[in-house]
């Protein structure tokens, strides 16, 4: 019970400094937005057992409704083996919640008439070009790759929608996903460009277009957004998205001032390892547009707030309504890949059913999440959205995720 009552101090600390921030005003108790206070104490009593149990060491997790903040709750540690409380300010690895962030630079371009969606990649990253389809074949007894040309080429509609025919080497044993661990692609001693030039190597799993598949592609629109900015990914994001929205502790490297306050992995229950996380100080030539970036709650709250409000916060408009309206859309229809009632827009997932999908939800959400357990979704018609950052292992972090969501949907009362 102590722990609960720390935890609801903190967060009253939270919240009322995303208040006196400017980010969104504090709801004076759920209730007052259509949420269940009970409800709300249920997830963070579930949460405190998984930090007492050795399963997450510490979070901070929020929910928003009708333009307010109604609920945040800190708990656990930010450091294990360090014994230091978890605060609200705390600086994560948000992995692949990265990608919507550069999404939306892409499409600042866009509406800047630097670019088009429909533009082949080899346009500005003519390396591109020369990737074949690999198909496996079995010759001799072994499998082998057969090279032929795509379908049609490439498009930054595909990097967006990860319907490029690109991959991660870790999410499947075929022949082009273990070329990509061969090729050490994402090392974080290659430059942006170098991973580029290294990727285009290799060969395609599929022709663009033809299905979903999750892969590199944001980080290949990261290098994108260099080449046609003329900035660093990391400068380029500064200027378009974290100056103009306040997000003054999120970037690729956590700096020397900071790095007291960055959330890091603890040992799993039994003695197991946790998954290994890079070291957010290491200087890493990468600026990975898939995954690199760390932050906080209060940044991250900005930048869905932005998202909420249809491209604007504190009357700065960031992007365009339609804008927005088009990446939130559903864009892979029925090309396989999607888990039923789940498609996917232009650096979010999408729900495009009640029903099908696992997850409770509604038609039109949106949101991404990152491979230590980061997540986020926004749902317009409930005018809901919610935050819930972690660092824990890889064969925890997806139930994690779908047990906050759902007891987060559990939460609504009108």
């Amino acid at each position: 019970m102590k722990k609960i009552v720390i935890a609801a101090a903190l967060a009253c600390v939270a919240t009322a400094a995303h208040a006196e921030n400017g980010v969104l005003p504090m709801a004076g108790k759920p209730e007052d937005v259509g949420l269940s206070s009970a409800q709300l104490k249920r997830l963070e009593e579930v949460t405190q057992k998984h930090v007492d149990s050795g399963l997450v060491p510490g979070a901070v997790m929020l929910v928003a409704r009708r333009g307010k903040i109604a609920w945040v709750s800190t708990l656990g540690k930010r450091d294990v083996a360090t014994g230091d409380a978890m605060k609200p300010d705390a600086i994560f690895r948000i992995y692949s919640m990265t990608k919507p962030i550069v999404s939306v630079a892409v499409m600042q371009l866009v509406e800047e008439g630097k670019l088009q969606v429909s533009d082949p990649v080899s346009k500005f990253l003519p390396e591109i070009s020369k990737m074949k389809v690999g198909t496996e074949r079995v010759v001799d007894g072994r499998a082998v790759l057969q090279l032929s040309d795509p379908e049609r080429p490439m498009t930054v509609q595909d990097l967006l929608r990860h319907t490029s025919g690109l991959t991660y080497g870790t999410r499947g044993t075929a022949l082009v996903n273990q070329s990509y661990i061969d090729a050490k692609i994402g090392d974080r001693g290659m430059s942006n460009e170098e991973f580029v030039t290294k990727l285009s190597t290799l060969a395609l799993k599929f022709s663009p277009g033809t299905r979903w598949e999750y892969g590199v592609s944001t980080d290949v629109l990261g290098r994108l957004v260099e080449v046609v900015d003329g900035k660093k990914l990391g400068e380029a994001l500064a200027t378009r998205v974290f100056k103009p929205l306040g997000m003054v502790d999120t970037g690729f490297q956590v700096p020397a001032d900071k790095l007291a306050r960055a959330a890091q992995p603890g040992p799993r229950p039994n003695g197991q390892p946790m998954t290994a996380r890079f070291a957010v100080n290491d200087g890493a030539r990468y600026e990975s547009g898939g995954g690199g970036l760390t932050s906080t709650m209060d940044d991250y709250l900005r930048f869905t707030t932005m998202l909420a409000n249809g491209g604007t916060l504190s009357g700065k408009r960031v992007l365009g309504k339609q804008t927005l309206a088009f990446m939130t859309a559903d864009h892979t229809g029925n090309r396989p890949g999607r888990p039923p009632g789940l498609g996917f827009g232009l650096g979010f997932e999408v729900r495009t059913m009640t029903g099908e999908a696992a997850l409770p939800g509604s038609v039109g959400e949106y949101g991404w999440a990152g491979n230590a357990g980061t997540l986020f979704w926004v749902d317009p018609k409930e005018q809901l959205f919610a935050i819930y950052m972690v660092q824990v292992s890889d064969p925890d972090r997806i139930a994690l995720r779908n047990q906050f969501r759902t007891m987060v949907q559990s939460a609504i009362i009108d």
